[in-house]
């Protein structure tokens, strides 16, 4: 039995709802419902407040997961955290680099300025 099954079972057992379950785990209906349709897995914390809540211990709990699923969706999210990252880095990179252009281009124009005004008013 998968850990989605398992969860449906122990929490239909007890005759809770999605959002009793939730409330008691401190989690929404809608993290009880990922759980259930296999969307997300719980962190550890969660695991440990399953196992004692239902009175069973993690190995029960969670047997017959697919541990390389779970690893490829945190490398999946560790890649996009990943992604987001990079790409806030490449934002703030360009908006410095356009602020200094933006003040090196005003500079030189005002030097360009100034020489024809010299050039005008001194010949």
């Amino acid at each position: 039995m998968n850990f989605n099954e398992k969860l449906i079972n122990l929490r239909k057992s007890k005759g809770l709802s999605q959002e009793e379950l939730g409330a008691e785990l401190q989690v929404s209906r809608q993290t009880i419902s990922k759980w259930e349709s296999c969307q997300s897995y719980p962190d550890f914390q969660r695991l440990v407040l399953l196992s004692d809540y239902f009175g069973l211990t993690l190995d029960e709990l969670v047997k017959d997961v697919n541990v390389q699923e779970v690893r490829e969706k945190n490398l999946n999210t560790e890649k996009l955290n990943s992604i987001y990252n990079d790409v806030g880095t490449v934002k703030r990179f360009a908006k410095w680099y356009f602020i200094i252009a933006g003040v090196a281009a005003g500079i030189v124009l005002m030097l360009i300025i100034n020489f024809f005004i010299n050039v005008i008013f001194v010949w």
